[in-house]
């Protein structure tokens, strides 16, 4: 091919911001990720969402409460130099950790379960981490709780360890002020505010600070059947990144105006269909946040401003989300949504197996009902 002189080459697009500074360190390339308009691809709706797309965070969305974590626990004291970190994580956290590791000079240990996905694994093992695996759920707390116990156990074998206990770490919590402020500078006003819901870290934070530059803001939360965080019994969940066999502490039940549960085929069939109208698309949490974002977009007035966060992009789903054999294992192909959620009027009224909504969102641990019936079903 014939060389093109610079002089007469097509003149490049001119920025309409500036540049990032180049990095020196990890850390500095995470935050400042891109919010992306989306139109109502999975109900045709004449109006849509914008999307956080903290994908392009080297790891995730919990890159930023890893680093904030960790940093904050050395600054305490509370993790000497070099000391490891241990951690109970289905994925996303352990990628910030490796990569906080990284950034502070410490080992890692994850603490997953059988369900953690092989790519997710192997790249784990290629950042440094060490993984153990617990073989079986806890009999009342599941996975989640299997892990927990294992943590305990491996701190106890291991002096000066630090666990960053992200289900109750308030700095987990303040670690997503930035994000709530990068939202603020791109978009100058947020309405409503869909989020998902696992550790309760980024619903809580983001909104906390939202709500001080927008007193009238919405939170939506977005959870996972067979989740007990808002008042479902647990049971088996395929999703990972969402959701919980146990009651995180750090979830904002009082900052909630509503929630939606969202079952695995349909937050498949979201993905699928993100994927294919415009490319940004992610894991289960995205797919569920999606379809609600959708909705929530024909159910309201045009002006209404609304914002879905998407954790993370697609590239660990390869084997689950967007392989047609593991879906059609598990029965997750070509199962449409409904265009409305069923409705609960209360948590308890009864066990929900597909995309539903609820308006009282309550705190189970404030409730000892809840608490028994969970057990009971």
């Amino acid at each position: 091919m014939a060389y093109t002189p610079v002089a007469s080459r097509a003149p490049l697009p001119t920025r309409r911001t500036a540049a990032p500074p180049a990095a020196r360190s990890l850390a500095d390339v995470v935050g400042d990720t891109p919010v992306l308009w989306i139109p109502d691809v999975c109900f045709g709706g004449t109006g849509g969402f914008w999307a956080k797309l903290e994908g392009h965070n080297p790891g995730g969305i919990k890159d930023r409460p890893a680093l904030h974590m960790v940093a904050c626990a050395r600054g305490r004291g509370e993790l000497a130099p070099g000391r490891p970190i241990i951690e109970s994580t289905s994925g996303t956290l352990g990628l910030g950790l490796a990569l906080a590791g990284l950034v502070y000079s410490h080992p890692v240990m994850l603490v997953t379960d059988p369900g953690m996905e092989p790519i997710l694994h192997r790249l784990l093992v290629a950042y440094g981490t060490q993984i153990d695996i617990v073989e079986r759920p806890h009999p009342t707390g599941g996975w989640q709780q299997a892990r927990r116990d294992r943590v305990q156990a491996l701190l106890d074998q291991h002096p000066g360890a630090y666990c960053p206990d992200q289900y109750h770490n308030p700095d987990n919590v303040a670690a997503y002020e930035r994000l709530a402020l990068e939202l603020i500078e791109q978009l100058g006003r947020v309405d409503v505010l869909v989020c998902s819901v696992g550790t309760g870290g980024h619903s809580a934070g983001v909104s906390r600070v939202l709500r001080e530059a927008f007193p009238d803001l919405r939170l939506v939360g977005v959870d996972t059947i067979a989740s007990t965080i808002f008042g479902q019994p647990a049971g088996p969940r395929l999703m990972r990144g969402l959701g919980s066999s146990i009651y995180p502490r750090n979830v904002a039940y009082g900052a909630f105006n509503e929630v939606h549960w969202v079952a695995p085929a349909e937050a498949v069939w979201a993905c699928r269909r993100l994927a294919a109208a415009r490319y940004a698309t992610g894991g289960w949490s995205v797919g569920a946040v999606a379809l609600v974002a959708s909705w929530l977009s024909r159910h309201t007035t045009s002006d209404t401003r609304i914002v879905a966060i998407f954790p993370d992009g697609p590239q660990r789903y390869w084997n689950s989300v967007y392989d047609d054999a593991y879906c059609a294992q598990h029965q997750l192909l070509n199962v449409v949504p409904t265009r409305n959620p069923d409705v609960l009027d209360h948590p308890a009224d009864r066990v929900v197996h597909r995309w539903t909504r609820c308006t009282q969102v309550v705190d189970p641990l404030s409730h000892p009902e809840l608490v028994e019936c969970q057990a009971a079903q």
